[in-house]
């Protein structure tokens, strides 16, 4: 069985934190075992290694979150996909990548599940024995569903056949989308279940679902039509037309983390970072800043400080945040990369419409940055911190803190740390974006062969 983890969404609900780049799943508010800080998806990826699953995992995003999954679990099997456009056109996606990448018959079973919940670790132990269940129910579909814990209108709930009972599994009746409170607490008593997205299907059966609407079912002309596909989610368009489905009930931890208020519950400590509380009641506070934060005489509040903006609110208000930040959207102040991470400290666009965009950056030991130009901007690179080497045109040296490095436009440059390495960079140009970026090679070997052959 082939597992296929989704890892789409931006969580803007747990904005600042989480934006388009740092979604919700890489916020590094858990703690592990020892008290580091992990994220959701270290945690998810240390279960599935605990099941023994991640040799056939994939992982399922967008080009722009690639960096940040491998900075956090390493290489990884990857689905990329063009864009954001819901459940139906990723696993879509993923599953004519099996077939056709990874060669897998259409008989192969795949499993589908969110990478952002927060769950235990018979979680994954059952999601491991869906293709049983699809076997022995010889349904389409196998389900796995969460015994509700309170009548919420948050979920979606599964309705179960009445007259089964003795196995580990059930027919589905059908579905009811986030109901009301009290039709959820009817459910309930039904014996309803909440939906938590994980799906199961041979991969077959989705590649026939393609080709009755019209689309290909080839990898390659799926990429091609990828924005031709509804942006729908698989519910609408598969599941909920599929009539024939077991589900498997669900009766451990399961938790949305999608809210501030939700999140908080789940924090290691009350304080993050610069600053301190004093009076305060059932009250957090992150702060990335590297000023002070003081927090006095709260209540049931929620205190969050980073470069994208300040959330200050009552915890069961905070849930709206979404909303209320729409008007302030801009680019990610924060970005995890596979070689470190960068954080801006400053932006001005000056009186001739030139933009000065000021960085911090800090490189991995043992990590670079890949062979690449830009054909709108100039760099200005001082090294604070580290010792490494940068590569500019064919020319390879060595750098130490205090270096100053002129990069300028459309100039081939790289660098890579011997150590851990902090730089403040300094963009200067017409138009500064991260999509201005021409990149050659992406190793520090390939780099090294480019540079002695060259400048022989």
């Amino acid at each position: 069985m082939k597992l296929v983890l989704l890892s789409g969404g931006s969580g803007k609900r747990l904005w600042p934190m989480s934006n388009d780049s740092r979604s919700k799943q890489f916020l590094k508010v858990l703690k592990d075992g020892e008290g580091r800080p992990m994220s959701m998806l270290q945690r998810v990826w240390r279960q599935l290694e605990m099941v023994g699953l991640t040799e056939d995992t994939y992982i399922c995003a967008s080009k722009a979150q690639r960096d940040m999954i491998e900075s956090q679990v390493g290489s990884i099997s990857f689905i990329e996909e063009p864009s954001r456009r819901d459940t139906f056109p990723a696993i879509a996606l993923a599953v004519t990548y099996l077939a056709d990448i990874e060669d897998c018959s259409d008989d192969e079973v795949v499993a589908v599940c969110p990478i952002d919940h927060f769950v235990d670790d018979e979680y994954f132990w059952q999601i491991s024995t869906l293709d049983q269940v699809l076997g022995d129910a010889g349904t389409k579909l196998a389900l796995m569903g969460v015994t509700p814990s309170e009548a919420t209108s948050k979920f979606g709930y599964i309705r179960l056949r009445a007259d089964e009972t003795g196995r580990s599994w059930n027919m589905v009746e059908g579905f009811v989308e986030k109901p009301k409170p009290e039709t959820a607490a009817q459910l309930i008593a039904e014996g309803a279940l909440w939906n938590c997205g994980v799906f199961c299907f041979e991969l077959g059966y989705v590649r026939d679902i393609l080709k009755d609407k019209g689309y290909p079912a080839d990898y390659e002309g799926l990429s091609e039509a990828f924005f031709a596909l509804p942006k729908r989610s698989f519910d609408y368009e598969v599941v909920e037309n599929t009539d024939s489905i077991a589900v498997r009930p669900y009766d451990g931890m399961w938790q949305d983390l999608g809210t501030w208020e939700a999140l908080s519950k789940q924090l290691g400590q009350t304080f993050v970072g610069k600053g301190m509380a004093k009076g305060c009641e059932n009250t957090h506070v992150i702060n990335e800043l590297g000023i002070p934060v003081i927090a006095m005489g709260l209540k049931n509040a929620i205190v969050v400080t980073t470069p994208d903006g300040i959330l200050v609110s009552d915890k069961e208000t905070s849930s709206s945040v979404k909303d209320a930040i729409a008007p302030f959207e801009g680019r990610p102040m924060f970005e995890e990369r596979r070689w470190g991470s960068y954080r801006v400290l400053d932006y001005q666009k000056l009186a001739d419409g030139t933009e000065v965009l000021t960085k911090s950056i800090e490189l991995h030991p043992g990590h670079n940055i890949s062979y690449q130009k830009h054909l709108k901007r100039s760099e200005v690179w001082t090294i604070i911190e580290g010792s490494g080497e940068i590569a500019l045109d064919s020319r390879i040296q060595s750098i130490a803190p205090g270096d100053v490095i002129r990069i300028h436009p459309d100039q081939w440059h790289a660098i890579r740390a011997h150590e851990r390495m902090m730089f403040i960079e300094v963009q200067r140009g017409s138009e500064l974006i991260e999509e201005d970026i021409v990149r050659r090679y992406l190793s520090w070997a390939e780099v090294q062969a480019h540079c002695s052959v060259v400048s022989v």
